[in-house]
């Protein structure tokens, strides 16, 4: 099945941003969640390893670039709204710059009202 695909399809922000959740392919941990703009997506498709615009800094960051701690591109999937994307990769060492595996390493104490 052929499927076309045209970064206009993408339904970015007032700032031409999109949220990616980064999620490691094998199982299924959610990584972190990072920004991509058009070209930070571009340069993702490119070179297979994840690319971001550092909202913070203003400018485009490949995860591991300094750290060594890369991410390789398995398969990237975008919502129903077009105004999200689930980047599903192979993650080299952390993915978080504490060290943790994943940004998300914290919980907020809550029990569940509904089961």
């Amino acid at each position: 099945m052929t499927v076309n695909f045209n970064l206009d399809d993408l339904s970015f922000d007032k700032y031409e941003l999109l949220p990616a959740i980064v999620q490691d392919y094998d199982n299924g941990q959610v990584l972190m969640l990072a920004y991509m703009n058009r070209e930070s997506l571009r340069r993702t498709l490119e070179t297979g390893l994840t690319c971001f615009w550092s909202r913070s800094r203003q400018e485009y960051w490949q995860k591991g670039e300094t750290s060594g701690n890369i991410q390789i591109v398995q398969e990237i999937y975008y919502d129903c709204d077009a105004d999200t994307l689930l980047v599903k990769v192979k993650q080299i060492g952390p993915a978080c710059h504490t060290g943790e595996r994943s940004c998300f390493y914290r919980s907020i104490p809550f029990t569940p009202k509904v089961r």
